[in-house]
């Protein structure tokens, strides 16, 4: 990504935030912090390169950035809290409240701006990794991304039903140590599947996208 556009999503992200900030009001309060938990992995990403930074900051900044990376996908599971404002009327069809769909907007906009992005910054990342392991092999690739999505997943799980936020994990981790090891029970392990299964295919649309845009362009 080039320099214009990375500024570009950063530029977005401060004025989305200050917007937030001001117009998302409770129960929605929430929207604006996990929107900036969101954007934290992107810009991350914007500081990993193919040849940078040297391999004792590299890895530990893969490591942060795994950890802050579940949030961005995290705000497609925050779509459940739209059953806060009652959007079925009593007839069963979808009510046309304008307060209902002004925060279904605000949340898709956050959705979608966070969880594609961070598709890229996984497809970006996993790009770096294969790079340095395996000078950019295929099969590297692939593996790294399927390893990454899949503890992605664990940690949404952890986000959503723990309710263990990425900065709890570097305020006070012991306090998390022994919910941590009783998670691990069948509907656990469900739901990360299903979730693996859901960022995957998001991953790889993103990817043709992406793939089949550069040869429209080299064309």
């Amino acid at each position: 990504m080039n320099r214009r556009a990375r500024w570009e999503i950063r530029i977005f992200f401060v004025a989305w935030l200050i917007f937030l900030f001001f117009r998302a009001k409770d129960p929605f309060s929430f929207l604006i912090l996990n929107t900036f938990l969101g954007y934290i992995p992107i810009e991350l990403s914007f500081h990993i390169g193919r040849q940078r930074p040297k391999a004792w900051l590299f890895w530990p900044l893969i490591i942060v950035w795994l950890l802050f990376y579940p949030n961005a996908p995290y705000l497609l599971t925050d779509l459940f809290h739209l059953s806060l404002l009652q959007p079925y009327a009593v007839t069963g069809l979808l009510r046309v409240t304008p307060h209902l769909w002004i925060y279904f907007t605000y949340m898709i906009i956050s959705a979608i701006s966070c969880s594609f992005l961070g598709f890229w910054s996984l497809n970006y990342v996993s790009e770096c990794i294969s790079l340095r392991l395996g000078k950019g092999n295929t099969a590297v690739r692939v593996l790294t991304v399927i390893v990454l999505t899949f503890l992605t997943s664990v940690g949404l799980y952890i986000g959503r039903f723990l309710r263990i936020h990425t900065v709890y994990l570097f305020l006070n981790p012991e306090q998390f140590i022994r919910p941590l090891m009783d998670m691990w029970t069948p509907n656990m392990w469900i739901f990360v599947g299903l979730m693996t299964l859901i960022q995957l295919f998001c991953y790889w649309v993103l990817y043709l996208i992406m793939t089949n845009s550069r040869q429209t362009v080299d064309d």
